[in-house]
């Protein structure tokens, strides 16, 4: 039940792999990060130091754990962030070895290009996610600006994710999670398979929560695999992570406090049950 997560890390805060690693790992499941960048903390503070990881690096992590043999023990692959469009090709490799090996394999990709109207991705990764990611991909979990990127649809409201979805799962993917839609009542994620889709809103929040998304991908994944429905996995994910963004903005922190208040984000007070859009 080992899940190889393919994504960035921070020395200090929780985004990309220090954000989902963790809490994967709190609900039972043996996780191998790869990380695509390693920095000193998320650069929307102002500074930062680190590097990318060079592709090399990276596809020799991947060739020494199928040398072992560990990629056949791999239930899962998550991908994220990727710092340099020559990841994508080592993502979809790895991808390929474990489906090889373990045809049930669950790939979840969050295909992160941007936010708030702005890519923020090294050339040629948005279009890596637009023609091979998310076909690829079995689960994907982009935010509104990512999928109107990635279908050409503006994602506004609702019904216009729903219409991102459907595009999207005519590529590939059983199941597509838009978060970040603004509604009258707050933020909204849907979450859509087999035909049927769900919403769950929780009220806006004024504060960064940098790393939220990540979080929200990694806990969708783990519910996913503990075998909940779609709708569980929405209504679980998006409440640890609104927990999660709620004690940030409380705290006066940009960054998630994911180890102080682990059990709360855990086992969330409140769980929205999800209504059925269709």
């Amino acid at each position: 039940m080992s899940i190889l997560s393919i994504q960035s890390s921070v020395v200090a805060g929780h985004v990309g792999n220090s954000a989902s690693t963790f809490f994967l790992q709190r609900l039972g499941f043996p996780v191998w990060p790869v990380n695509t960048v390693m920095f000193s903390n998320h650069p929307a503070h102002g500074s930062h130091t680190g590097r990318v990881t060079p592709a090399e690096d990276m596809q020799a992590l991947i060739d020494g754990l199928d040398q072992r043999g560990l990629l056949a023990r791999c239930t899962a692959i998550l991908s994220g962030y990727l710092g340099d469009a020559r990841t994508g090709p080592i993502v979809l490799d790895a991808v390929r070895r474990v489906r090889a090996q373990n045809a049930d394999a669950l790939y979840l990709c969050d295909p992160v290009i941007g936010d708030k109207g702005q890519v923020y991705v090294a050339d040629g990764i948005a279009d890596f996610f637009a023609t091979e990611g998310v076909a690829t991909a079995d689960v994907v979990t982009p935010n509104t600006f990512e999928a109107a990127y990635l279908t050409g649809i503006a994602v506004q409201t609702p019904s216009d994710a729903l219409a991102a979805a459907d595009q999207m799962h005519a590529r590939g993917p059983r199941i597509v999670s838009i978060t970040g839609i603004e509604t009258e009542d707050g933020i909204a994620t849907i979450c859509t398979a087999g035909g049927s889709a769900w919403q769950v809103t929780y009220p806006a929040i004024d504060a960064p929560g940098y790393g939220a998304g990540d979080l929200f991908a990694g806990l969708l994944l783990g519910r996913l695999l503990r075998q909940a429905d779609p709708k569980t996995a929405l209504e679980h994910a998006a409440a640890a992570t609104h927990t999660a963004v709620r004690l940030a903005a409380a705290s006066g922190s940009a960054d998630l406090p994911l180890i102080e208040e682990q059990d709360a984000i855990v086992n969330p007070e409140t769980i929205r049950p999800a209504f059925r859009l269709r």
